[in-house]
């Protein structure tokens, strides 16, 4: 799961189409003949999703996980986007769904990798005391400086609840030429730094909303860094503010980084059974971050979609003419870490038709957290909280998900489409969606450690982008937990796409 500070908010808020899809079945259902066929494909898919369920366990699924962890032993710690320890995991995954019979294929792309040579910001004048250097880092692809450095002046952006966020937070005529201090909180740091440059700035510095290191912010690529951008900490940033708002304060900002064009590549695998119109696509994302060797972020999901599929090949997915109803495609997503970008070139690169033949997604995301929740995406809005519904179709994702859950004595709770994971491309293009995950850097409440057991005031993922998140740091119940969640869905959705109106 990649980090927030990458997050761009361009999920559409679709109540509206939630409602008609509630409505969806109910039209179909009042077709007779419809109704007969519904209730045959209802029963095949109970069928098949009991014997998924039944087959598939976290014992099964550890051997793909122990993989993933040599992999990355072999290759400095890793599983990276564009490093051999990604390819290698991709060639596994590539080599052993082929030899189940899935019509397999590698899509690359390109993607950077960014080096930093010079961080620097040094206060030149207007604050009590010679001059003097802070703690600085530069934003993943941002813009260097001029050799030298860029000396100007500090022009401040409003802080309010969306600080720097929106064209007003620049007061007009006063950016230009000058560099914008803006502090970190509630938009993307592409959205701050884009509204600076469109007030005039020329730099960009974010100072932090809490703790005492330097913000480290980041773009998804080269392309999105249109001027010098990077962080400080929050006690350097207010007494900056304090400064400049009695009077000019002028600072060098100083960087210079080196952009490294690689390529990586998804991995998609594809039923030969079942119709081409009516896709079943569930994904996960492969790479880990570069600090560690990702076994739960997301070796758990990658691991739990190749153990389903496995076992649905098991079942006659791939003999054409019989064993499925639907097409049933996995996809394990490279780059996520870096922005969501395996997923986002692969929805980009279908056709309105290949996205219509999409009947659903489903996402897969860190499912065997150390200190875990049930998380399953909210995609009805029940909680009332951020982006709002999915695309019409998710609420009855959400309520297969939940009942399943329920029948098992499960406890659960919603989680938002807060577009940190690779369901944000899909649901972007008006694509339901669901899925589940346990738990990233947030804090299990006191209230979740009563339901769910373990600790409270400690994060879901102690481990999570560092270098213990290896086979030692996993929740093996929970994993299990959720590969019977995702062999439950695949064998529903592979016979029967009724509840969601297709």
């Amino acid at each position: 799961m990649r980090d927030i500070r990458h997050r761009r908010r361009s999920i559409p808020a679709l109540a509206a189409l939630a409602a008609v899809a509630v409505a969806a079945p109910v039209l179909i259902a009042a077709a007779p003949a419809s109704a007969h066929g519904s209730d045959r494909a209802g029963r095949a898919g109970a069928r098949l999703a009991a014997e998924l369920t039944e087959e598939v366990s976290a014992r099964g699924a550890y051997r793909h996980l122990a993989k993933f962890q040599q992999i990355a032993d072999a290759n400095g710690g890793n599983r990276a986007a564009g490093t051999p320890g990604h390819a290698a995991s991709a060639a596994y995954v590539h080599d052993t769904l082929a030899k189940a019979g899935y019509d397999v294929s590698y899509q690359d792309f390109d993607i950077y990798e960014a080096h930093t040579k010079t961080e620097r910001t040094t206060v030149l004048a207007g604050v009590d005391g010679a001059p003097r250097e802070l703690a600085t880092a530069a934003f993943t692809f941002t813009a260097s400086t001029p050799q030298g450095g860029l000396a100007a002046p500090l022009a401040l952006a409003r802080v309010d609840e969306t600080p720097g966020c929106t064209a007003d937070d620049y007061a007009s005529g006063t950016f230009t030429g000058k560099i914008a201090l803006v502090k970190r909180g509630s938009c993307t740091f592409v959205e701050k730094q884009r509204a600076a440059a469109a007030a005039g700035a020329v730099g960009v510095i974010v100072y932090n909303h809490s703790g005492t290191t330097p913000v480290r912010g980041g773009f998804s690529s080269p392309a999105e860094g249109v001027i010098p951008s990077a962080g400080i900490t929050l006690a350097d940033g207010e007494a900056l503010a304090a400064a400049a708002a009695k009077g000019e304060v002028k600072v060098r900002l100083d960087l210079d980084q080196e952009h490294v064009k690689k390529t990586t590549r998804n991995v998609i695998a594809q039923t030969k059974g079942g119709r081409a119109d009516r896709v079943v696509a569930l994904g996960s994302h492969l790479d880990s971050v570069p600090e560690g060797p990702g076994i739960n972020d997301n070796g758990s999901g990658s691991a739990g979609l190749l153990e389903v599929a496995l076992k649905l090949a098991d079942e006659g997915a791939n003999k054409k003419g019989t064993g499925i109803a639907n097409k049933v495609r996995f996809a394990w997503w490279s780059a996520e870490e870096l922005g969501l970008l395996g997923s986002e070139h692969y929805v980009a690169q279908l056709s309105a038709q290949q996205k219509k033949d999409i009947a659903l997604y489903l996402n897969f995301d860190m499912i065997a957290s150390p200190n875990p929740v049930q998380f399953v995406y909210d995609g009805d809005d029940s909680d009332k909280a951020g982006e709002g519904a999915g695309p019409a179709g998710s609420a009855q994702i959400e309520a297969l998900i939940n009942g399943f859950l329920d029948k098992k004595h499960k406890p659960h709770e919603g989680s938002d489409f807060d577009g940190r994971s690779d369901y944000g491309p899909f649901i972007a293009n008006g694509i339901p969606a669901g899925g589940t995950f346990t738990g990233a850097e947030g804090v299990k409440t006191a209230e979740q450690a009563k339901r769910y057991g373990g600790t409270a005031g400690a994060p879901y993922d102690p481990n999570y982008h560092g270098a213990g998140d290896t086979l030692k740091n996993l929740d093996l119940k929970a994993f299990d937990t959720n590969l019977d969640v995702i062999a439950h869905a695949v064998g529903t959705y592979a016979q029967d796409l009724s509840s969601i109106g297709r």
